[in-house]
């Protein structure tokens, strides 16, 4: 409950709240302040009257078969008894048992005397403090010690109250005390328990949270290596045959630099497609470029002939209904086949045959990229490079793999497949 539902109820309501929680922060700091007040309390309602009417059995006020039924103790005593039965109550939270018993033990000894005070009150408080700040396991005990007390008071005051109206009114307030102290555990242990789960609940959002931070940042740099790479390795390539060309052959130099710009603006327009899909479209300025969809299997013949520029040989067949496959199963084929071109080009010589295959049977789908330059890997002896992990993401995400090695003639082969099941479909 905020502090404004609490505030809607009303400022009485919302008074007292305040002042619960003004009281609770005090106790935190100076617990003793609580019990001393407690006991202070205690001693002004119960004891003070006791000592200035010099007890029980010479009060005026009280019916003659009742002063007759009690015993006159001497002022001394009155007093012990009385701190017995008060003092304890300091360590009422702390040590909610060894209070309770030593009150108990003080209430015993004093009707045991034929004694009656008013600070017999104290027991229920001690017992109330027991059911709120004890062991459970230590109430059943305390519950038979308090119903023994009761019946000896009830005995004691027989002869001026029945012994049953007697323990029907001692057991009672001694159930109302026991009652209301476990009401107010149990409560707290809803409100700690309300607390706790508030507090998890922040954590785990705070964990989702930087969880999807962590995935949407590997996503962008997937997809920043795959449309950066290839293009640059595409660039770079004609940016060498163009500067052997300009010398031999210009109008062959002029056609290589207008590659060079046609592949650089296609760059350009997919890194500003990957940066737009981070900003919210309220962000955007008004009016923008509307951006280009995800490329797809109808984009790799495109993909081919960017590759077939640089130098290489690109043979592209497919097999099956390619074109059915929805869009995160053909954006995942067109970069892993990019990746693997983009390899190829960084690795293989002018010339090199690239054989590119898609097919289709059934729920598989099965990407194979094989050349037939030298079988040299991406990265260093036992290391993987970004690209080929990018694309074990990728096809993890169909419930694919993803191997990669040298072929028998000495070339190197890429082999992608993919589980089109439908999630939770039958396999």
């Amino acid at each position: 409950m905020t502090t404004d539902d609490i505030s809607a109820m009303g400022p009485l309501v919302a008074r007292f709240s305040q002042g619960g929680r003004r009281l609770r922060r005090a106790d935190r700091t100076h617990p003793w302040v609580l019990d001393t007040t407690v006991v202070v309390l205690v001693f002004l309602v119960f004891c003070l009257p006791d000592i200035l009417r010099g007890g029980t059995a010479g009060d005026a006020d009280v019916p003659s078969r009742f002063r007759l039924a009690f015993a006159q103790l001497p002022v001394a005593a009155m007093l012990a008894l009385q701190a017995g039965l008060v003092l304890p109550l300091l360590w009422r939270r702390r040590r909610p048992l060894a209070a309770f018993a030593a009150i108990t033990a003080v209430f015993v000894l004093q009707w045991s005397l034929g004694a009656v005070l008013r600070a017999d009150a104290a027991l229920f408080v001690a017992l109330y403090s027991l059911a709120l700040h004890g062991r459970l396991r230590q109430l059943p005990w305390a519950c038979a010690a308090t119903v023994g007390a009761m019946v000896l008071v009830a005995v004691r005051i027989s002869g001026a109250v029945s012994v049953w109206d007697a323990l029907f009114f001692l057991l009672s307030t001694a159930t109302a005390a026991l009652t209301l102290g476990l009401m107010i555990r149990i409560r707290r242990a809803q409100l700690a328990g309300l607390r706790e789960r508030a507090a998890r609940l922040e954590v785990e959002r705070d964990q989702r949270s930087r969880l999807a931070t962590a995935t949407e940042r590997t996503r962008v740099a997937r997809e920043m290596h795959d449309v950066v790479g290839h293009n640059l390795s595409v660039i770079i390539t004609l940016a060498d045959a163009g500067a052997y060309a300009t010398d031999i052959d210009p109008e062959r130099g002029k056609e290589t630099l207008r590659l060079i710009g046609d592949t650089g603006r296609q760059a350009l327009g997919e890194l500003r497609r990957v940066l737009g899909v981070l900003r919210e479209t309220t962000d955007g300025p008004p009016g923008g470029p509307p951006l280009s969809p995800q490329p797809g299997i109808a984009d790799l013949e495109a993909l081919c002939a960017g590759v077939r520029t640089a130098g290489l040989e690109v043979v592209y067949r497919t097999s099956g209904d390619v074109e059915a496959l929805d869009s995160g199963v053909q954006l995942t084929v067109y970069r892993v086949v990019q990746e693997a071109l983009t390899n190829t080009l960084k690795h293989a010589a002018t010339g090199t045959r690239v054989q590119l295959s898609v097919q289709v049977e059934g729920s598989r789908l099965t990407v194979r990229v094989e050349d037939s330059g030298p079988a040299t890997p991406a990265g260093p002896p036992n290391e993987e490079g970004h690209g080929l992990v990018g694309m074990r993401e990728r096809a993890a995400l169909y419930g694919g793999t993803v191997s990669a090695g040298p072929t028998e003639q000495g070339g190197w082969r890429v082999e992608a497949v993919l589980d089109l099941t439908p999630p939770g479909g039958d396999r």
